[in-house]
């Protein structure tokens, strides 16, 4: 990923907290000699001795061929895309000076790399699937479980899917927020964001909000 510095992200508590906040991953890997996508939500647990940059966890279907190709050593990528949104001219001080200026789209996003291995062992499988759905359940005033459906059910609907982990070797994070823009101009891009309709500008403005402060 092509990485100025001053959009570089390497804090590994802002890093998780994109995954978590934005978990649907493009996975990327090579399959049968081409690049393939799959759009998978992973959770993203601690740093551990062979994951310095912590594990993604997850499932497929066993009908998805990238499964295949765990134990292979290959490393996968996974993209997390954050807020992103559309910059508009008219926000730059330098537009009413001398009108030198043009559009751009600003992001925070989040590559992560690492070797797919499968979790084979039944108990650790279903431990996985239990992480998941509280994962994303914890939300609700009455979270649902997966004890809440009958055991053979779970059991069959195990059989049709694949759990896979990815210990991660190596993480980069790109918040392109305007960084090398005069305070001014990015103050000027967060108002013009916040007057916009739309949740994606509003997180985009919250966002280089927190790089304004940070910068302060």
């Amino acid at each position: 990923m092509y990485m100025p510095g001053h959009f570089s992200e390497e804090r590994i508590e802002v890093l998780h907290a994109l995954i978590q906040a934005h978990p649907l991953a493009a996975l990327v890997s090579l399959q049968d000699g081409e690049l393939e996508a799959n759009h998978i939500p992973f959770i993203i647990s601690p740093p551990a001795a062979d994951a310095p940059y912590g594990v993604l966890r997850g499932h497929v279907a066993r009908n998805n061929p990238v499964w295949r190709n765990a134990g292979s050593g290959q490393d996968a990528l996974l993209i997390f895309q954050g807020a992103q949104a559309y910059i508009s001219p008219r926000w730059y001080e330098e537009k009413q000076r001398s009108g030198a200026v043009v559009p751009t789209y600003n992001y925070a996003v989040v590559h992560a790399h690492g070797p797919m291995r499968l979790v084979e062992d039944r108990q650790e499988f279903l431990s996985l699937l239990n992480d998941l759905s509280d994962n994303f359940e914890y939300k609700f005033d009455q979270p649902w479980r997966v004890s809440d459906a009958p055991a053979e059910y779970v059991d069959r609907m195990m059989d049709m899917i694949v759990g896979i982990e990815i210990p991660v070797r190596r993480i980069s994070g790109k918040w392109k927020a305007s960084q090398n823009k005069s305070t001014q101009d990015r103050v000027s891009m967060v108002d013009g964001l916040r007057g916009q309709h739309d949740p994606a500008s509003h997180a985009l403005a919250n966002v280089m909000e927190q790089q304004l402060f940070e910068t302060e």
